[in-house]
């Protein structure tokens, strides 16, 4: 009878001891691991944006912009403009360009905005057609496509690609066929995609420096529209009218982004003059 009193007792003064405390015992707190941060995401297309010019330049036959909004300052290129220091702008989408380098230039920016064209003081807008010859092409350093925010120098067989035509006095009639012609690569692209090729024609267009390369547009006479244009990139130079051997591996269904795509392209080709 002793034990079982001790025994209730010592059940009473721990219930007591428990509710004085506050009816239960707290949990022990868990640390929890510090959030690791979120890596930093790729520039978007900026919207279109108007300001001032600060700082401005002219290099391959391309406009380049300092812009201060009253918020910020950006960079913008547009095909060659008139502008000058002072001059109110409206910059429209376009695509940025980090850590982009101009070899014309000699100098690196930390991010460019490549835009079709550039609204200087309420005027038109301005350099809707670069040199390249294709509605809003983009300055050195893209990669070759058009339709994408600040377009760029034209797609064969691409979505939206524009059909580039030889120039008048360019005579594609007679070339000989080498291992393939333009049209044997488009009609034969599934097979021969990720292999070598070697075809021989004329070049109807020449972008420099584009992507640390020089963009060719092949045509040999063979094809129709939408398969008689064979685009290549290389470290070559070449201009047009010159007759070439093209040689290198081709790509199928080349995607640049923004939805654009090439057919097809021979990258990093060597090209050798005839």
């Amino acid at each position: 009878m002793k034990r079982l009193f001790a025994l209730l007792s010592t059940t009473c003064l721990a219930l007591f001891l428990l509710v004085a405390c506050g009816g239960q015992e707290k949990a022990p707190e868990v640390t929890k691991p510090s959030a690791q941060p979120a890596p930093a995401a790729a520039p978007a297309a900026s919207p279109g944006k108007t300001g001032k010019v600060t700082e401005t330049m002219n290099a391959a036959g391309y406009t380049y912009v300092q812009v201060d909004t009253g918020k910020e300052k950006f960079w913008a290129a547009a095909p060659q403009v008139q502008v000058k220091v002072g001059d109110s702008v409206a910059v429209p989408e376009g695509m940025p360009m980090p850590n982009y380098e101009s070899k014309t230039l000699g100098r690196k920016f930390d991010l460019v905005y490549f835009v079709p064209s550039l609204l200087v003081n309420g005027a038109a807008p301005a350099g809707a057609a670069g040199p390249a010859g294709v509605a809003g092409a983009m300055p050195e350093g893209h990669p070759p496509t058009t339709g994408m925010p600040g377009g760029m120098p034209g797609m064969s067989g691409g979505t939206g690609a524009p059909k580039v035509a030889a120039p008048a006095d360019i005579n594609l009639s007679g070339i000989k066929k080498a291992d393939q012609t333009v049209a044997d690569i488009f009609a034969q692209k599934a097979a021969l995609a990720g292999k070598p090729v070697k075809i021989r024609g004329k070049v109807v267009k020449f972008s420099p420096e584009i992507m640390g390369k020089n963009w060719l547009h092949v045509q040999d006479g063979s094809g129709k529209d939408g398969t008689n244009d064979l685009t290549v990139n290389t470290s070559a130079v070449a201009k047009v009218g010159d007759t070439v051997v093209v040689t290198g591996k081709l790509t199928v269904a080349k995607d640049f982004g923004y939805g654009y795509q090439y057919d097809v392209i021979i990258e990093d080709a060597q090209v050798a003059k005839e």
